[in-house]
């Protein structure tokens, strides 16, 4: 597989166009800061987020970081906190970013431009990576990413409701892979999507941004092309648990 999860973690290692990638989705920076101004008042997990994904890199020997949308959390400009968290996280990174933009990311350019690192931001309908595509997965990916072997994409941040034989519950973050069901995609571009790709829906990595329950009867989707333009997607946790078709977990 092009695409396999570090286990443990949400995060994946990619091989494309001679390179091996980090691929993370949903890393929103400062999301106390947002938190804090709905009335949440949590301390920073920013130090934990960096040296998370700074472990991630080394045991992946990454020579890449790619963020699948999401890499700030507010959706206008940046919050003072949110702006000081990317500063560090840059200054500590020591491989080339490739920013995919997602719908909280609308600002950060000018942000981004400020630090001396070397980042490219690609457009929130996605890139690819030699076989690989990436969307962040807010709009409809491009025909041409669609081309990709396999497309990685974030912004559900699919988790599970798992109950014991007592009758509690808890919450854990999950993947989906699965195939591309190419109908929406033709119905979208008014054109036929041959040979689809396979698609992994990316966890968040950030653990305090909420998620979609997709093995919840009620709950949506927030992908415009989800879960309609997925198929045959089984669920997986982050420890590499294979929970089957993610509808019947």
């Amino acid at each position: 597989m092009r695409v396999e999860p570090l286990p443990g973690v949400p995060a994946a290692t990619v091989d494309a166009d001679g390179e091996r990638l980090l691929a993370v989705a949903d890393y929103h920076a400062g999301i106390e800061a947002g938190l804090r101004y709905e009335g949440v008042e949590l301390q920073s997990a920013a130090e934990d987020r960096r040296e998370q994904l700074l472990t991630c890199l080394n045991r992946a020997r990454a020579d890449r970081l790619v963020i699948v949308g999401d890499l700030g959390h507010a959706i206008g400009d940046p919050f003072d906190d949110e702006r000081a968290e990317l500063e560090t996280l840059f200054e500590a990174l020591e491989v080339p970013v490739t920013l995919v933009k997602g719908n909280h990311d609308g600002s950060l350019e000018s942000v981004l431009n400020d630090f001396d690192a070397d980042i490219e931001v690609t457009p929130g309908h996605g890139t690819r990576i030699g076989p690989v595509g990436f969307a962040h997965g807010h709009t409809w990916p491009a025909p041409d990413v669609l081309g990709a072997d396999v497309l990685c994409v974030g912004h559900e941040h699919p988790v599970v409701r798992l109950e014991d034989s007592v009758g509690g519950a808890q919450k854990e973050r999950a993947w989906l892979r699965g195939s591309l069901a190419s109908a929406p995609f033709s119905e979208q571009f008014g054109q036929p999507v041959e040979d689809a790709p396979d698609i992994v829906v990316f966890p968040a990595f950030n653990d305090r941004s909420g998620g979609t329950w997709v093995n919840v009867d009620g709950q949506e989707f927030l992908a415009p092309f989800l879960p309609e333009g997925m198929a045959a997607a089984e669920a997986f946790l982050l420890d590499g648990t294979r929970l089957g078709a993610y509808r019947q977990v």
